[in-house]
């Protein structure tokens, strides 16, 4: 138990970063994140060192735990990576992909489409996260997979939701996706895929700069925690 409470207080803290709402240089208190996750802090600490040896936070001598620096680089190599993998196992999957898979591909993508009309973008990132693991599974390359598990955890599902034009993207993409596979064009599946996960990191890019978390204006350390 104590385990899972650190993973999902190291998932929030993620997303509280990848979004924007901490930025590098905040200082990270453990009793006020552990008041607003409602838990104790224990999982906190443990989750905060989980998160300083992936790189997202510093620990500094009588400071604490501080949001490490991100630079626009760091975010588009994050998604680079993720292009690249994702890309080989589009390509691998396509000559594996059989009519069930299609199917359940189709319907997948029919969901996303009505999750989209109804302005639920928590449904669509659900589909979405479904549509890519179909894909992934059809590769039959699970350590590839792994690496493409561990590079996308530094994009906690839930913030695609908050991009304002990333259901317009997955709705697009994942149809130019889904006829690649149908036509067995595994180069083009590959290729689709790449440029879809690449555009995805552009709209995070343009949401980060929006908050302006690279604009001179921000002082590090400027606050113990954002709310």
């Amino acid at each position: 138990m104590r385990l899972q409470l650190s993973d999902e207080a190291a998932a929030r803290i993620r997303e509280l970063i990848m979004d924007g709402r901490v930025r590098p240089g905040d200082y990270l208190r453990l009793e006020r994140l552990a008041m607003d996750f409602g838990i104790s802090v224990t999982p906190v600490r443990e989750a905060l060192k989980s998160l300083r040896s992936e790189g997202f936070v510093v620990l500094e001598p009588r400071r604490g735990f501080v949001v490490a620096p991100l630079s626009k680089r760091d975010v588009q190599d994050l998604f680079w990576v993720q292009a690249g993998i994702a890309a080989e196992l589009a390509t691998r999957a396509t000559p594996r992909i059989g009519p069930e898979t299609l199917r359940a591909l189709d319907a997948l993508q029919h969901d996303l489409e009505r999750a989209d009309a109804a302005r639920r973008p928590d449904l669509m990132e659900e589909h979405n996260h479904h549509f890519h693991r179909e894909i992934n599974l059809a590769a039959d390359s699970a350590k590839l997979a792994w690496s493409l598990g561990t590079a996308a955890r530094y994009v906690p599902r839930g913030l695609y939701g908050r991009l304002p034009d990333w259901p317009r993207l997955a709705v697009r993409d994942h149809e130019r996706i889904l006829t690649a596979l149908r036509d067995g064009d595994a180069p083009a599946a590959g290729a689709q895929m790449r440029d879809h996960i690449v555009r995805a990191g552009e709209l995070l890019v343009a949401h980060l700069e929006r908050r302006g978390l690279w604009t001179s204006e921000h002082v590090a350390g400027r606050a113990p925690l954002t709310d």
